[in-house]
């Protein structure tokens, strides 16, 4: 059962990942609700680097911030190649793709409901 001091906290991981991909010029931006669907987490990020080398830097900053401003330490796979990282950040799992790479895999339509759009989403 998710409490509400739980749930804010949560909400709060999910606005620091969103802002550090915004200020990392992340694209195509999309979280998807899994709270109730999985255990794996409660949301998970997919957005998209134009190169091997920001996916990496994306990814690289993105964890970096959440251990010095939110103490959270993050198992991460695929830094190396740069095509597809993946960043397990707790409740909220991020993946960080080139996006030929992420158009191949089409994660979105793994996890979307059947018949919901896929549209990005941007850090407000």
């Amino acid at each position: 059962m998710t409490g509400t001091k739980e749930t804010r906290a949560d909400d709060r991981l999910l606005d620091a990942i969103l802002a550090s991909l915004d200020d990392d010029k992340a694209e195509d931006i999309l979280t998807i609700p899994l709270a109730g669907k999985s255990e794996i987490a409660d949301h998970m990020v997919i957005c998209s680097g134009r190169s091997s080398r920001q996916v990496q830097s994306i990814a690289e900053k993105l964890t970096d911030r959440l251990k010095h401003d939110h103490g959270v330490v993050c198992k991460v796979e695929g830094q190396e190649s740069g095509d597809w990282v993946l960043i397990d950040a707790g409740d909220v799992i991020v993946h960080v793709f080139r996006p030929e790479v992420r158009e191949f895999y089409q994660l979105e339509k793994m996890w979307l409901p059947q018949g919901q759009p896929v549209r990005a989403e941007s850090a407000d």
